[in-house]
C-alpha cells in the first residue's frame, strides 16, 4: 500500500550505479535550465522572478517520491503562468502582495483538487480533453503569451489583460514609445537562443542569454539609458507559510483552481506517456499522477510555490541528457536550492527583455500548424471545434477558450451519439456475408420480403426515436412485400430503458403489419438486458440468432437452429436460456 503511493520506493532498491551518471547529468542540466525559465514564468504569471524559483524546487522533490514516470520534469510552466494571471487579473485585489498570497493559494487549491481526483480514481477526466480543443487553446494561449511579454521585449508599460482585442489596442496606443535599445537587446537574444539551439540541443541556451545579458547591462551601464532590469532577487530558501485567502474569492477561485487543476494533468500526463512508450520500462498511472501532482503543489504552495505541473521542453531536455530516474530532479531542485543560496545576487543585472526572449522562444513549438491541416482535410467538424476554441480563448479569455471548447467538444459527441449511422445490409454474392449495399452496390443482393440493418451504436433515450424513424424509412421503401425484418445488434452494447420501451412498441407495431422482427449477432452483454427486461418474450426466442445468415436462412425455412445455435443465441448472465 505504502509502496504504491510512494513508487520510489518500488525503483529505488533496484537502481544500478550505470543510471548515476545520467541522472545526475540530466538533472544539473535541466536545473541549470530551470533557474532562467522558472523566473521568466513567473514573470507570466504577473509575479516577482524568485516565485518562479520557489515554483522550481519542492514541486519536484515531491514528484520524485511519488510520481510513476522516470522523466517528467516538473515545475513552472507557460501555460498554468498565463492561467494564473487570466484568473486572478479579473478579481479586484489591493495590490502585489495579495496577487502572490492569491497565486499561492490557487496552488494549495488546485492541488487539493487534483488529490481529490487521484483518491477517486478520476484521471479518466482528462480524456474530455480532447485533441483539436487542446490544440487551439494551446495555440492561441501561446499567442496571449507571447503577446504578454511584448512590453518587456518593446520596453513599452501596458496593462495586464488575456484578451487579444485588448492587447492589441493598447500595443497600437503604446507603440510609438518603444525603447530601442531594449528591443535590440531582447531580438539578439532571440536570435542566438535560436542559433544555438539549431547548434545543439543540450546547449543551455537560456543560460548563456541570461549570462551575456547580465555582462552587458553590468559593462555597459545599459540600465541607465533606460534597460530594465530584474533588480534585487531575495536570498534564501522559501520559507514556511500556509497560504490563506478571504473567504469571499473562494467561490471565484474555484473554476479557476479546477480549469488549472484538469490542464496541469493533462499536459503532464501526456508528455509522462509519450516518455512511456519511448522507453517501455515503467508504467505510468493516471490516478496516481493526480496524487502526485496534487500532492507537489500542496506542499509547494506551503512554501511560496504558484501551480505547477510536468513542462513538454523540459521533459524533453530531461529524457535528452540522460534521465533515466527519479534522482534527475532532485538533481535539478539542489542545483535551483543552491541558486537560492549564493547565486541570486548575480541576478540583480539580469534584462527583463532576456526573459521576455526566453519566453518567445519557447512558445514558438506550442503553435501548432501541421494539426489543423490534417483535421481541415480529413475532420471537417473537429477542425471547426479546434478554430472556435482558438478564436474563443483568443477574443474572450483564456477560462472561457478551455471551457467553451469542452462545451462544444462534447455537445458534438452528444450530437453524434444522437444520430449513429445505420446501414442496409445485402448478401454478397456467393457468401455468407451481409454488407452494405451503398459500399458494395454491384456485389450484394437483397430480398422485397427482408429487409436488414445494422445500427452502429449504443441504443438510449438519445438516438431511439432516430433509430425508429431511419427503420421506418426503409421499411416504407420496401413495400407491402416485406415480411422480415433483421437487425444486426453486433455494434449495439447497450439498450437504455427508453430504448427498451421503443423495441417494444416497435415489435407490437410490426406484428400487426405482419411483419417479424429478427435480432442477429446480439453480444453478451446486450442478450442480457433482452432477458432481464422481458423482451425476449415479446420478440420470441426463435427470432434470436448468432449470425445475420443464420436468421435470414431461418426465416427462408432453409434451414432451422441446430441446438449449439439455440444455446448461443439465447445464453444469459446466469448461463440459462429461454425456449
Amino acid at each position: 500500500m505504502f509502496k504504491t503511493y510512494f513508487p520510489i520506493l518500488q525503483w529505488l532498491p533496484n537502481y544500478k550505479r550505470s543510471y548515476l551518471a545520467g541522472d545526475i547529468g540530466a538533472g544539473i542540466t535541466v536545473g541549470i535550465m530551470l533557474v532562467p525559465q522558472g523566473m521568466a514564468y513567473a514573470m507570466i504569471a504577473g509575479l516577482p522572478p524568485v516565485f518562479g524559483l520557489y515554483a522550481a524546487l519542492l514541486p519536484q522533490m515531491v514528484y520524485a517520491l511519488m510520481g510513476t514516470s522516470r522523466q517528467l520534469a516538473v515545475g513552472p510552466v507557460a501555460m498554468d503562468s498565463l492561467l494564473v494571471a487570466a484568473g486572478l487579473g479579473a478579481l479586484s485585489l489591493s495590490g502585489i502582495e495579495e496577487y502572490i498570497g492569491m497565486a499561492i493559494f490557487l496552488a494549495l487549491f488546485m492541488g487539493a483538487i487534483q488529490l481529490v481526483l487521484g483518491l477517486l480514481k478520476m484521471g479518466f477526466l482528462v480524456n474530455f480533453l480532447s485533441k483539436p480543443v487542446i490544440s487551439g487553446f494551446t495555440s492561441a494561449a501561446a499567442i496571449i503569451i507571447g503577446l504578454s511579454q511584448l512590453k518587456h521585449l518593446l520596453g513599452i508599460s501596458l496593462s495586464g489583460s488575456s484578451s487579444l482585442l485588448q492587447m492589441g489596442r493598447q500595443l497600437y496606443e503604446q507603440l510609438h514609445q518603444t525603447h530601442l535599445p531594449t528591443l535590440a537587446l531582447g531580438i539578439s537574444a532571440i536570435l542566438l537562443i535560436m542559433v544555438l539551439k539549431k547548434l545543439h540541443e543540450k546547449i543551455p541556451a537560456a543560460l548563456v542569454v541570461v549570462v551575456l545579458g547580465v555582462g552587458m547591462v553590468y559593462f555597459f551601464n545599459l540600465q541607465k539609458m533606460g534597460v530594465a532590469i530584474i533588480g534585487k532577487v531575495p536570498e534564501g530558501l522559501p520559507s514556511f507559510q500556509v497560504p490563506t485567502v478571504p473567504t469571499e474569492h473562494l467561490a471565484a477561485l474555484f473554476p479557476m483552481a479546477l480549469t488549472l487543476a484538469l490542464i496541469a494533468f493533462m499536459e503532464a500526463i501526456s508528455v509522462a506517456k509519450a516518455m512511456e512508450e519511448k522507453h517501455g520500462n515503467h508504467t505510468v498511472d493516471a490516478n496516481q499522477e493526480l496524487l502526485a501532482l496534487g500532492t507537489a503543489n500542496m506542499v509547494g504552495s506551503l512554501f511560496q510555490s504558484y501551480p505547477t505541473t510536468g513542462g513538454f521542453s523540459r521533459t524533453a531536455v530531461n529524457d535528452q541528457a540522460g534521465a533515466r530516474t527519479g534522482v534527475a530532479p532532485l538533481i535539478s531542485a539542489l542545483v535551483v536550492g543552491l541558486t537560492l543560496l549564493f547565486l541570486t545576487s548575480f541576478f540583480y543585472h539580469l534584462p527583463q527583455t532576456i526573459l521576455a526572449a526566453i519566453i518567445m522562444v519557447a512558445i514558438m513549438g506550442l503553435i501548432d500548424i501541421k494539426y489543423p491541416r490534417q483535421l481541415f482535410a480529413h475532420r471537417k467538424e473537429e477542425f471547426y471545434l479546434l478554430v472556435a476554441t482558438f478564436l474563443i480563448t483568443l477574443t474572450v479569455g483564456i477560462k472561457e477558450g478551455i471551457l467553451l471548447g469542452v462545451l462544444i467538444s462534447l455537445i458534438l459527441l452528444v450530437y453524434r451519439t444522437s444520430r449513429p449511422h445505420m446501414a442496409v445490409l445485402g448478401r454478397v454474392l456467393g457468401t455468407h456475408y451481409f454488407k452494405n449495399v451503398l459500399r458494395f452496390p454491384e456485389d450484394t443482393e437483397t430480398y422485397p420480403d427482408f429487409l436488414i440493418v445494422r445500427f452502429d451504436a449504443q441504443l438510449y433515450f438519445g438516438n431511439k426515436d432516430y433509430f425508429k424513424q431511419l427503420l421506418y424509412e426503409n421499411i416504407a421503401l420496401k413495400g407491402s412485400e416485406l415480411r422480415y425484418v433483421i437487425l444486426n445488434a453486433e455494434a449495439i452494447n447497450y439498450i437504455d430503458s427508453s430504448a427498451v420501451h421503443t423495441l417494444r412498441q416497435l415489435i407490437t407495431e410490426l406484428k400487426e403489419r405482419r411483419i417479424t422482427l429478427v435480432i442477429a449477432g446480439a453480444i453478451g452483454p446486450t442478450r442480457d438486458i433482452l432477458h432481464a427486461s422481458g423482451l425476449v418474450k415479446d420478440l420470441g426466442p426463435e427470432h434470436l440468432f448468432v449470425r445475420t445468415h443464420e436468421a435470414y436462412d431461418h426465416c427462408k425455412q432453409l434451414s432451422k437452429k441446430t441446438l449449439m445455435e439455440e444455446k448461443i443465441s439465447l445464453q444469459a448472465k446466469n448461463g440459462t436460456f429461454v425456449t
